[in-house]
């Protein structure tokens, strides 16, 4: 992709009415741009970030036996009113222009959507388990949007639904829930930066949930957890931090200093900002639309049902809250919008110019995602651009580097004259 031709720019300064640190560097490097509160646009360079983060999350439910599907934004009261969540704070409501018009709400969470599908699909306890998915925007009424990304009025969820004939069974599944949700943090580069938090159910369970949380000033969530620093009672050993007592503060009755109920570690806070959540539903959806099953005797039974999360544009803002510098983004290499930013540098060098051609070309012709800066600027805008949109390599060609180019990763300050044979080889490792 030409920088020339890119659906959008970078700006000079940061954008006055933000305050959180992902909406000020997003829209200052061109990711994002504000239409109203709460609700952004996705520019080119921020979807293919998302597609990535997509992928990630897409390929980890696949291998836990999700199947991916799409459910309607518009739910019909009829559905919402069923399971009690009609009269909800959340839910922006819509109509027909006419009086006698069904009423919607625009879809926050999908649970009586795909509770009504199964009872088409589900009869049999050999029709079990079943999970499902979806990744698809969804809309909620919060009264202050605010954070940028990591609370929004319009943003996109992953949501997965699984369906099972026994407690044992949904236990089970909830486990490799959560370890595929810790794959897709690992994939993110978000291990050591996150904690499995215990936390309320909200308007879904009455059970205590799990939440994952990346630590981070902006998260608006309080957690209390043990720093996992010292050897449990019984005298076995706990190597640092792999203590994994954390609860959100909503429900926790530890405070800071405490000894962890768990081992001899001591707790402490930290913000925390929730990107992933998991949900034992047990049978409250399946009561309310009648979802059973036939069991091995021939005896109806109801369906005990799970619900899992995950924010792709909320992991987008986390990302950036943790990873960036005083000069803008470091995306992780697996989800960065390009792998390399090539810049040339003397455009009206004859010899440069061919040579950031062709690297364009070479590059491009391997597979190597590239994100050529051909714009007739300043060196100093390229350079400074180049780290504002935290692409994993700038590669540069200049009259100084002659027949070779000047490559520097993103997160390090060390810069390699390579050929361009060598830089081939190493972008395509």
């Amino acid at each position: 992709m030409r920088l020339s031709q890119l659906f959008s720019k970078t700006i000079r300064d940061f954008p006055k009415e933000e305050e959180a640190v992902n909406a000020k560097l997003l829209i200052k490097a061109g990711y994002i741009r504000k239409l109203s509160a709460g609700v952004y646009a996705y520019l080119p360079l921020a979807w293919r970030v998302l597609n990535k983060i997509n992928n990630i999350i897409r390929e980890e439910m696949n291998a836990i036996g999700g199947q991916e599907l799409l459910m309607p934004t518009l739910v019909a009261k009829e559905y919402w009113e069923k399971s009690g969540r009609w009269d909800v704070d959340v839910a922006f409501k819509t109509q027909l222009p006419t009086s006698k018009s069904p009423e919607f709400a625009l879809g926050w969470t999908h649970e009586e959507a795909v509770t009504y599908l199964a009872t088409n699909f589900i009869s049999s306890y050999q029709d079990l388990p079943m999970a499902a998915y979806q990744i698809q925007t969804k809309f909620r009424a919060e009264a202050r949007a605010k954070n940028g990304l990591l609370r929004g009025r319009e943003f996109l969820m992953k949501d997965l639904y699984s369906f099972h004939t026994d407690q044992a069974d949904l236990d089970n599944y909830y486990q490799k829930v959560i370890d595929a949700y810790k794959k897709i943090m690992d994939c993110l580069s978000l291990n050591k930066k996150y904690l499995i938090a215990e936390a309320d159910g909200g308007p879904f369970t009455k059970e205590y949930t799990h939440e994952f949380q990346v630590l981070a000033p902006a998260g608006e969530d309080e957690v209390f957890y043990c720093d996992g620093s010292a050897s449990p009672a019984d005298g076995s050993t706990l190597p640092t931090g792999v203590c994994d007592f954390a609860q959100n503060k909503e429900i926790s009755n530890v405070k800071v200093g405490d000894e962890c109920p768990r081992h001899d570690g001591i707790i402490q806070k930290a913000n925390g900002i929730e990107v992933a959540n998991v949900f034992k539903l047990g049978t409250r959806y399946s009561d309310a639309f009648n979802l059973k099953f036939k069991d091995k005797a021939g005896v109806d039974q109801p369906v005990i049902m799970g619900s899992y999360g995950v924010g792709p544009t909320r992991l987008m803002g986390a990302l950036v809250e943790v990873y960036n510098d005083d000069r803008g983004i470091i995306w992780p290499e697996s989800v960065a919008p390009y792998s390399v930013y090539l810049a040339s540098l003397g455009t009206q060098n004859k010899k440069v110019a061919e040579l950031a051609e062709k690297l364009y070309t070479d590059f491009s012709k391997v597979g190597i995602e590239v994100l050529f800066d051909d714009r007739d600027v300043s060196a100093g805008q390229k350079l400074a651009d180049a780290d504002l949109l935290g692409i994993t390599w700038r590669v540069v060609v200049s009259e100084k580097t002659g027949n070779k180019i000047e490559m520097k990763a993103r997160n390090l300050q060390e810069v390699k004259l390579l050929s361009i044979k060598e830089a081939v080889n190493l972008l395509s490792r």
